[in-house]
């Protein structure tokens, strides 16, 4: 199942690049970019701390802007995957003292689309914010473990869930654009994260939670007016 939702992901983001490439307008002052991201990812409140930890990722995003809006206004698309590790939750039963360890091992993958503004054109320093839609998806494994402390192999084990669900949610995000001779340009910024809905990693009967995240990229665009003249002296 989650082989599945990876390669759909795959598949949506790259029509998603595609699209957009087709969409392009040719080059002007402001020709839009391809970007290659790299991603630390934090959670940030309740929900996300107790059923997640930081972890790292990337992503492939795509800017085109529209030169009507004086090139102040760009649409965004994107794909970005984050592995979020293991969490361990520990519950001691109150008569008991019994020790038992609900693990989780999960990652986290977003489809989006949204709008960026800032200035889009020749400058060398081009700082931006925007706001994005997406489709969140997270693959869930945990297992339920009394662990035995003289030995691993003692330890009873059962599996408890083995699935993937796919929130709706939204960022916000603020950063700064160097543009290399319009060519070339390196990214980077911050965004906050919210997903609703999210199967809470507890087991039959919880409750659903709605996690939130800051993310710290660094990336790398080429311009697509680049890509469109490489293109055209191909042919």
């Amino acid at each position: 199942m989650r082989d599945r939702v990876h390669s759909c992901a795959l598949r949506w983001g790259s029509l998603v690049a595609i699209a957009v490439l087709l969409m392009a307008a040719p080059p002007s002052e402001a020709d839009g970019k391809l970007s290659l991201y790299g991603i630390r990812m934090m959670p940030s409140g309740k929900d996300a701390e107790d059923f997640s930890r930081p972890g790292w990722g990337g992503g492939v995003q795509v800017v085109f802007p529209v030169p009507q809006l004086a090139d102040l206004f760009a649409g965004v698309g994107g794909l970005e995957y984050v592995n979020l590790l293991n969490a361990t939750t520990v519950i001691y039963d109150s008569e008991t003292l019994l020790r038992v360890e609900q693990q989780t091992d999960q990652y986290y993958a977003r489809l989006y689309l949204g709008s960026e503004f800032g200035p889009h054109g020749r400058g060398f320093l081009r700082p931006h914010v925007g706001v994005d839609l997406a489709a969140s998806f997270y693959g869930i494994s945990t297992d339920v473990v009394v662990p035995d402390d003289s030995g691993r192999q003692q330890e009873i084990r059962q599996d408890l869930r083995d699935e993937d669900r796919v929130a709706m949610g939204y960022d916000v995000n603020a950063g700064v654009d160097l543009n290399f001779r319009n060519r070339v340009s390196v990214d980077a910024g911050v965004k906050f994260l919210k997903s609703f809905n999210v199967p809470q990693q507890l087991g039959s009967g919880s409750v659903p939670i709605s996690p939130g995240y800051f993310q710290i990229y660094l990336g790398v665009g080429i311009s697509l007016g680049t890509l469109q003249k490489s293109g055209s002296q191909e042919q």
